[in-house]
């Protein structure tokens, strides 16, 4: 005779193999921008950790940075069958086309930590920061930290047309309007790399007394911020006492260079946006739910003032 205990435990793994059926059943196409920085390699090892902890049948596609790769990767997924897509958008125009063709095959399309300028209609939805909230963040802390002082502020811009770089401008300047002695100066993109955040900066310095007259650096990512902070400290500058450095998306680095007192302030952007992503996805796949057309992730300061060690070894935990 069977035993209750065992029926009752094969009843039990019954019910959680059909739980996870769906989910080891789902196959979905990932097409990422790149990898041009800390918080992008970040993203993509969450994304693959959760797909895998999931069941998920991830299909990984590296654009590196060109729109033309992403467009390629989404038609391969249709093509695929898959059944449904998450897609890093580099830039945001420029999707209509391809997003009818997932459309019309009935696929799902998920967008990840950036929006894109087209109809609502051809996407599921999109899991994102409030890009213009992260850049007003990060104003209203440099205009409180300077109060009344008269203060130059150069910018290094994400990549051109890309939606962090338009809304994170956006909202920097929102947080200065009003504050006449709080203005920026020199504004030029560093497409979100080190490298390129290091070559600009070399420049404002250059054009502006040495450095001298520049009271502070607002990188629309850490890694520009970081790249910049060498440029500094080579024209024999203090990074975070010359010059205040505020950026996004607090990467580890970030916070060893608060540490050191050479950046003062990062707002967060949470590398994991996957894990909504395949929660909304599962939901609608199980009984058709249509999730909000935006999903909302937390912005957080960091200042000195946040044990910036202690961060670091948190932030190193998400696959940075």
């Amino acid at each position: 005779m069977t035993s209750w205990k065992f029926r009752v435990g094969v009843a039990m793994a019954a019910a959680m193999l059909a739980s996870s059926a769906y989910a080891a059943d789902m196959t979905v196409g990932f097409s990422q921008i790149g990898s041009e920085s800390g918080w992008r390699a970040a993203e993509t090892s969450v994304t693959k950790s959760e797909a895998k902890k999931r069941g998920v049948d991830l299909k990984f596609a590296d654009a590196q940075q060109k729109q033309e790769n992403q467009i390629k990767a989404i038609r391969t997924f249709i093509a695929q069958g898959v059944d449904a897509i998450l897609v890093a958008p580099v830039v945001a125009t420029g999707w209509d086309a391809v997003l009818k063709e997932a459309k019309e095959a009935e696929i799902p399309v998920v967008l990840l930590d950036r929006q894109i300028d087209a109809p609502d209609s051809l996407y599921l939805t999109a899991v994102t920061s409030d890009q213009v909230h992260e850049g007003k963040v990060a104003g209203d802390w440099l205009v409180k930290t300077v109060g009344s002082k008269a203060c130059n502020v150069v910018e290094l811009q994400g990549t051109t047309g890309s939606s962090p770089a338009i809304n994170r401008k956006k909202g920097f300047e929102q947080a200065l309007a009003g504050h006449d002695n709080v203005k920026i100066v020199k504004s030029q993109t560093g497409d979100f790399t080190r490298t390129k955040g290091k070559e600009v900066m070399e420049s404002f310095i250059k054009s502006s007394n040495g450095g001298k007259d520049i009271c502070a650096l607002y990188a629309h990512n850490d890694d520009m911020a970081v790249g910049a902070i060498q440029a500094i400290k080579e024209a024999g500058l203090k990074p975070g006492t010359d010059i205040l450095v505020v950026s996004i998306d607090a990467v580890p680095d970030i916070f060893q260079a608060m540490a050191k007192g050479e950046a003062n302030a990062t707002v967060e952007l949470t590398p994991n946006m996957a894990g909504p992503a395949f929660d909304a996805l599962e939901k609608y796949k199980k009984d058709k739910a249509a999730p909000a057309k935006w999903i909302q992730t937390e912005s957080k300061l960091y200042t000195q003032a946040d044990d910036p060690m202690k961060v670091y070894e948190e932030k190193k935990g998400l696959g940075y």
